[in-house]
């Protein structure tokens, strides 16, 4: 008997998207059955009491994660505390490698936490994407602005990703391996 887990994500420009369905493939390899699923999707976002482990992934945009993963994680945060979890922030602020940056998105994770009540056992956190060529000419003007003052890549003709694939496939492998030895469930790791 495999395990069940969820995959559950919240996107504004993609990144997260791409990244949510990557940790699926990784945690599927591990031989789990996983569900991956956006929290603003046009289906009821599913039940985490129907899962043996949920990751909740989510991006950071103006201070704070997407309405959906809140309302979601706010909802089934006592559900959640009773399984393994793991919260997966992205962000492209974390490439800067500043301490007031890491200072502030540790911040801005803390508050989402408060807010929604929900205590995840692990947190990852991965560098996401400048997708300029997708954005509006306003978006894409605010964001050259914010990515000027900080590092980054300038040219909005292209767009840029920096997310660490193979790191998140072995954030997915490690996370499916502790629960393994836990005995939380049978994988094949």
């Amino acid at each position: 008997m495999s395990s069940r887990m969820l995959v559950l994500y919240g996107t504004t420009d993609g990144q997260t998207r791409k990244i949510a369905r990557r940790l699926g493939e990784t945690l599927r390899e591990s031989g789990a059955e996983v569900d991956v699923a956006d929290a603003a999707g046009r289906m009821p976002a599913p039940d985490p009491d129907a899962y043996d482990a949920v990751v909740v992934a989510a991006s950071v945009h103006t201070g704070g994660y997407q309405r959906p993963v809140r309302r979601w994680v706010r909802a089934h945060a006592a559900a959640l505390d009773r399984r393994p979890t793991a919260f997966v922030s992205v962000c492209r602020g974390v490439l800067e490698h500043k301490p007031a940056v890491d200072d502030e998105l540790k911040r801005i994770r803390e508050r989402f936490f408060t807010a929604t009540g929900w205590h995840p056992a692990t947190v990852k956190v991965v560098a996401g994407a400048l997708p300029y060529t997708r954005y509006s000419w306003l978006k894409k003007r605010i964001m050259l602005r914010i990515v000027a003052k900080t590092t980054g890549d300038l040219d909005t003709r292209r767009d840029y990703e920096y997310t660490d694939w193979k790191d998140l496939e072995a954030f997915g492998r490690s996370f499916a391996a502790d629960l393994a030895a836990a005995g939380r469930h049978p994988l094949a790791v």
